[in-house]
C-alpha cells in the first residue's frame, strides 16, 4: 500500500525555525520530525510519496530513494493550491486506496493502522478546544455527512485531524475550492461521501506540530507513543 505525506508548506507559522530548514525536517528528540512519521507508518506501507516544495532539496539528500526497506517517491507542489490541489498530483502515481496524511501532524500507529483497513475514511479527534479546527460532522451510520470549517463558533466537536485513507474515486469529483486560491481535500471528500460512505474513524491520539510552541508538545507525544 502507497502512503503519501503532504511536505511542501513553508511553515510561516514556525516564524525564524524554518528560515533555513523545511518544516518536515525539524527535530522532535533529535530527529527530524518527518523521519519519526515515517518509523510511525504501519508495515503494510511499501512506497511512501511525499509531496514537496519548499526547501524540498534537504528532505531528499537526507531520505533519498529509499528509507528502511520502503521506497520514498518525491512529487514537486509548484502551486500551492490547497491540500485538495497536492494530492489532485497523485491521480496517476496512486495504484489503489492509500493512507495521506499531513506533514506536520503525529499520529498514533493504532489509528494509522486502522485507516489502511478501511475502504474510504478520515480521523477525527472529540476536543474541547475545536474552535481552532474544522469539524467533522458524522451521521448515523458513523459516516461523513458534512465539513465545517472554522470559525464555527463550536468549542466541542470533532476535528479533522489530517489523516485519511482516500479510495480512487477520489479523483471522479471535482475540487472543491475553499479560497480564491486553494483547494480543499477534506471538502472534496465530503462532496464523495455524498455518494460513497467515508468512515469517521474515532482517534487514540494526535498532536499538530506547526507552530514552535507544539514542538515539546510534540516530543511529548513521541515519548508516550513512539519512543
Amino acid at each position: 500500500m502507497q502512503a503519501v505525506i503532504l511536505a511542501a508548506g513553508q511553515g510561516t507559522r514556525m516564524g525564524a525555525l524554518t528560515a533555513e530548514t523545511p518544516k518536515p525536517m525539524l527535530l522532535l528528540l533529535g530527529t527530524p520530525m518527518l523521519e519519526w512519521k515515517l518509523a510511525m507508518l504501519p508495515d503494510v506501507i511499501d512506497e511512501v510519496i511525499v509531496i514537496v516544495g519548499y526547501l524540498s532539496e534537504q528532505i531528499e539528500a537526507y531520505f533519498g530513494n529509499e528509507w528502511r526497506g520502503r521506497k520514498i517517491l518525491y512529487v514537486h507542489q509548484r502551486e500551492l493550491n490547497g491540500t485538495g490541489g497536492a494530492v489532485m498530483l497523485m491521480k496517476k502515481i496512486l495504484s489503489g486506496p492509500s493512507l495521506v496524511m499531513m506533514g506536520d501532524d503525529l499520529y498514533h500507529p493504532a489509528d494509522l493502522s486502522d485507516l489502511t483497513r478501511e475502504t474510504s475514511a478520515v480521523l477525527g479527534l472529540k476536543v474541547d478546544d475545536a474552535e481552532h479546527y474544522g469539524l467533522l460532522e458524522v451521521n448515523e451510520k458513523g459516516n461523513l455527512a458534512r465539513i465545517t470549517e472554522r470559525p464555527h463558533g463550536y468549542q466541542t466537536g470533532i476535528v479533522n485531524t489530517g489523516a485519511y485513507l482516500l479510495h480512487p474515486h477520489f479523483f471522479d469529483y471535482p475540487l472543491v475550492p475553499i479560497s480564491e486560491t486553494e483547494y480543499g481535500l477534506p471538502q472534496t471528500l465530503a462532496l464523495l461521501g455524498q455518494d460513497t460512505p467515508v468512515r469517521v474513524l474515532s482517534a487514540r491520539a494526535w498532536q499538530p506540530v506547526g507552530k514552535p510552541d507544539d514542538i515539546p508538545l510534540g516530543e511529548a507525544f513521541l515519548r508516550k507513543y513512539a519512543v
